[in-house]
């Protein structure tokens, strides 16, 4: 194929002066051969060593690696500079492009090297960083773009910003930290070096593929004009460019670089509930024993810290959490179809010898210089931490896993919560004393209400009465990095809201296996705790999805992982957090490709309030992953504390649970494709439509359920957006004409929330809720047909086990509807055996009356009563 490497004109570029002495590099013995382009850069001119030394020869390195992904490369000849593990992230390599027509184009300038990513129909530069020379330095890289006036920029996580980012004096720091609220511009706990940008109604997204702490900057100066810029404290120069054209396939080239999402098992999508600060196992009980009083589904209860003897990973305190009533706990649960999910902290305490000694004897601990062990302090007190880069991490993790977590000796957990995975640190450099006292254990407790529905040795002593629920208000170099590097310190300080790279976390001179400093890895520091997570879960029940929430995550994460977007600083329960709820949950289904998302909901610290955690208990409804959480010195905030609230859970679970099938599948096909199909900005679905491009407040649930929740408080109405476009209520089956502008509806109140259906779509629905997932699988299903302005409309389910890593059998059905002869037409395979049926078809838009579940709704119903496993035609004239 013949590939385009064109010249550029350099324009005159002024620079800050420290960096404008910078000579730049020259091209040499550039080579083309086939989709792929090589050449030598070599330093232009007298180095100017301003965060370190310059690094005087390079390699670039283009492949067209496939239809829709170009890759540059810029890096070290000698391959010192530290290069991602491939154990951490494996980034694609080689250049496989078939097409004659490749959709991007790259360019060149040999002298001084400069390079341009164009549109190969139109000669568009999406990335040119002409007019500003690259600096390669063995402590500080910068690269910088130039944009047009003003653009609409997208990505770049995590973090609390708005999601158009702001195109002045804008600054996103990646280096992973566990601070409390979301602070508006501070980094957070995760770092996503990829962005998107809109232009038109076209987009494209570039990818860093470098963990090292890093600023990206995106300005407009008089002098310099509109750009992005990169400054890196490390690491190479290691972009991949997605040419889109729509934002949705950009999502979907984007996983073909890191990973597409991880499948979970069909329970995950119940409602789940923790709590930090339950004193005991008998207080996990009384809050089953409560969500079932309250006839509120809870279908996975949670453990914090507070489990562990005085808060050791791998421990459980005798007194307070004893292991035969943890065990019986757990087969209560799942005797009622219920799930338990307990924490996991990385540190490994002192104070337990026996895991202690197991990672002394496969010498798996992160260590100093000297080849000492790390000791700092966390929960427990003097801990060490784990180096995942170890060859033996994994049979250490694994052996804790599987001991502990037996399904006979141990806790049989459903899943893994690791959290502080930042890595958080509480012993600061130099830590001349980890001996710190862990916190004290709550009171033991000597009386509790009764539990009726738990065995006798669960109730409280001498009692009988029934409990009344509370009521609240090479040859080359190894690319480990180059040696002599100040890594307490370096030259360029990253705009870090802790401060110091080594603040409240470990320090980054710390060495890992294979020649490693922890300067390079810190970002990557929960990629290896995720992956020997789930390596270890798969160990412990083969061929079962692993379920995993990981607090601090990186580029590829949704691959092994879900997150959570808080904690320990997490969210707060205030409005601003809640609305922060709605922009995260987008950012992470769909830029990242980490769709098992979601926020605490009705806030983790300061206390809740009865009016926002109903609000917030309807929204987490339509959230990926719905967990109430709390922390410890918050107030208890179940739904079941006030009135409102279980009133506003009851309804919110009940539509959730009869949408979960609808959603299950779209996110299915997310982990099958990459195609963003679960929580989508309006921008994915409407493209063309520029008021979509900052709406952040709305966001559609698959594609076909456009969610406008109210977002004030002591507000009972809401403006929102609806595209032009037909849509229907989803509550009422009214159908509305979307005129691409904001209507106001009043008389929301807490127990609702305005949602409607996209025109084109057939949604399947079971028939009611169900008071847990497997019960609800056992329920027939609905079939939802909101037809287009053309009559038409079409849809999905998709039917497995439910739990299956690779399932045997499934079932992949199509619905189609055509107004035209007025018929709806069901096909597809029917793998999956089930007994379930389609009882019924609701037209709207049609005459009659109908119900969804226990709602009324305006449209026709057509009895269907036909089994899910062939294909049929009926007529719903």
């Amino acid at each position: 194929m013949l590939l385009c490497f064109s010249l550029l004109t350099l324009a005159a570029f002024v620079v800050a002066a420290s960096i404008d002495d910078c000579p730049g590099y020259a091209a040499t013995n550039i080579t083309q051969n086939g989709n792929t382009l090589t050449a030598a850069l070599s330093l232009a001119g007298d180095a100017c060593n301003v965060y370190g030394d310059d690094i005087k020869d390079l390699m670039l390195l283009v492949e067209y690696q496939s239809d829709s992904r170009l890759h540059v490369k810029i890096y070290d000849t000698a391959e010192q500079v530290y290069q991602i593990p491939a154990a951490l992230l494996s980034l694609p390599s080689g250049a496989d492009a078939s097409s004659d027509n490749f959709p991007l184009r790259f360019s060149y300038v040999a002298n001084p090297f400069s390079f341009a990513v164009l549109r190969s129909d139109t000669q568009e530069a999406l990335f040119n960083t002409s007019g500003t020379s690259l600096v390669f330095e063995t402590q500080y890289v910068r690269l910088r773009t130039s944009l047009p006036d003003d653009p609409f920029i997208y990505g770049l996580g995590e973090d609390s910003d708005p999601l158009r980012r702001p195109t002045t004096n804008y600054s996103r720091t990646f280096w992973n930290v566990g601070d409390p609220f979301l602070l508006a511009g501070s980094n957070l706990y995760g770092a996503h070096p990829i962005y998107i940008e809109m232009r038109g109604s076209q987009a494209h997204g570039v990818f860093l593929g470098n963990s090292d702490g890093m600023d990206v900057k995106i300005n407009n100066t008089k002098a310099d004009g509109q750009f992005l810029e990169y400054n890196t404290i490390g690491g190479v120069i290691d972009l991949y460019f997605l040419p889109g054209p729509t934002p949705s396939e950009v999502s979907q080239q984007y996983a073909g670089v890191v990973g597409l999402p991880a499948e979970q098992a069909y329970w995950a999508y119940g409602f789940h509930q923790c709590k930090y600060g339950w004193q005991d196992v008998y207080m996990l009980a009384e809050v089953v024993q409560n969500y079932s009083d309250a006839n509120i589904p809870l279908e996975v209860l949670w453990s914090d810290i507070d489990y562990m003897d005085l808060r050791r990973t791998w421990t459980l305190d005798p007194d307070r959490f004893p292991l035969e009533k943890m065990q019986e706990l757990v087969t209560h649960l799942h005797d009622h179809n219920q799930s338990f999910i307990m924490m996991v902290d990385p540190p490994v305490s002192l104070n337990d010898s026996t895991s202690y000694n197991n990672g002394l004897a496969d010498d798996i601990y992160i260590k100093h210089t000297n080849g000492t062990i790390l000791v700092a302090s966390m929960w427990p007190g003097a801990s060490s931490w784990v180096d995942w880069l170890h060859p033996n991490a994994q049979k250490f993790w694994s052996g804790q896993v599987s001991s502990f977590f037996d399904a006979d000796a141990g806790v049989n957990v459903d899943g893994i919560w690791i959290d502080m995975n930042d890595p958080a640190n509480f012993c600061p450099y130099p830590c001349p004393d980890p001996n710190s006292d862990p916190p004290a254990p709550p009171p033991l407790r000597t009386t509790w209400p009764s539990l009726p529905g738990f065995p006798p040795d669960f109730q409280p002593p001498n009692s009988t009465s029934l409990r009344l629920l509370s009521k609240r208000q090479s040859s080359k170099g190894n690319k480990t990095g180059v040696p002599g590097r100040n890594l307490l310190d370096p030259p360029y300080a990253i705009n870090n809201t802790d401060g110091p790279l080594d603040a409240n976390t470990l320090w980054p001179d710390l060495q890992q296996y294979g020649g490693y400093s922890f300067y390079d890895l810190h970002n990557l520091f929960a990629s290896g705790m995720i992956t020997n997570t789930r390596s270890a879960l798969l160990t412990r029940r083969p061929g079962v999805r692993p379920f995993i929430i990981s607090r601090s995550t990186f580029a590829g994460s949704g691959n092994k992982t879900g997150h959570w977007t808080g904690n320990v600083g997490d969210n707060g329960s205030l409005w601003s957090q809640y609305r922060i709820s709605i922009k995260q949950n987008m950012e992470f289904a769909t830029f990242f490709q980490m769709p098992t998302v979601g926020a605490d909901v009705c806030g983790f610290n300061l206390n809740t309030t009865e009016t926002l955690c109903a609000r917030w208990a309807v929204l987490g409804a339509w959230y990926p992953f719905y967990r109430n959480h709390a922390d410890i010195t918050a107030l208890q905030q179940e739904f079941y504390l006030w009135p409102l609230v279980t009133v506003a859970a009851q309804n919110a679970i009940r539509t959730r649970m009869q949408l979960i099938d609808y959603f299950y599948t779209e996110f299915h096909y997310q982990t099958v494709d990459g195609v963003p199909k679960t929580i989508l900005p309006l921008f994915y679905i409407y493209p063309t439509d520029t008021n979509t491009l900052e709406n952040e407040l709305q966001f559609f649930y698959g594609p076909s359920l456009l969610v406008s929740p109210v977002t004030e408080e002591n507000v009972t109405s809401v403006d929102f957006y609806l595209p032009k476009d037909t849509f229907y209520d989803f509550f009422t089956g009214e159908k509305v004409q979307g005129q691409g502008q904001s209507i106001t509806r009043d008389n929301v109140n807490y127990t609702e929330i305005p949602v409607h259906i996209r025109g084109g779509s057939i949604l399947p629905l079971r028939v009611d809720g169900a008071n847990n997932t497997k019960l609800l699988r056992e329920l027939d299903f609905d079939l939802l047909i909101a037809p287009d302005a053309d009559g038409a409309a079409s849809g999905r389910l998709y039917l497995d086990d439910g739990e299956s890593l690779k399932p045997g059998v499934i079932s992949e059905i199509s619905f189609a509807y055509s107004a035209t002869n007025q018929s709806l037409s069901v096909g597809g395979t029917f793998g999956y055996q089930t007994t379930n049926r389609f009882d019924n078809a609701i037209l709207l838009g049609a005459v009659g009356n109908s119900s969804i579940g226990r709602n009324s709704i305006s449209g026709k119903t057509v009895k269907i009563d036909k089994p899910l496993r062939g294909g049929f035609t009926v007529s719903l004239q």
